[in-house]
């Protein structure tokens, strides 16, 4: 079985015991009997974390097909962070739209 890593500074030298885990690193110690759970990042192009209803920029321009363009600067707030490969929900102007972390900034 693969080693789990630690639920809270997420590296993976854990020791295994009969009835817990314990993480080498920083002593954190968690019941076998519950498996921690995958914490999701999103971090926006300059490294800030993204969190559930936080107003975001455009930091370049971004060709939405055709001759559409979504303008660097145009802002949206109150964004859902969701999984697949564009991690961000959002309104921009009434329009909704899918959007990568790397091409936005935390307003």
């Amino acid at each position: 079985m693969a080693k789990l890593p630690c639920p809270v500074c997420t590296l993976d030298d854990v020791h295994s015991y009969p009835r817990h885990w314990e993480c080498a690193t920083c002593g954190h110690e968690w019941p076998k009997d519950t498996a921690p759970e995958a914490v999701r990042v999103v971090k926006d192009a300059h490294g800030n974390v993204l969190a559930e209803g936080d107003s975001i920029t455009v930091i370049k321009d971004l060709k939405l097909g055709g001759a559409q363009v979504l303008k660097a600067g145009s802002k949206a707030k109150n964004i859902r962070l969701v999984e697949g490969d564009h991690e961000i929900d959002c309104k921009i102007d009434g329009v909704g739209f899918a959007l990568k972390a790397c091409f936005v900034k935390k307003a």
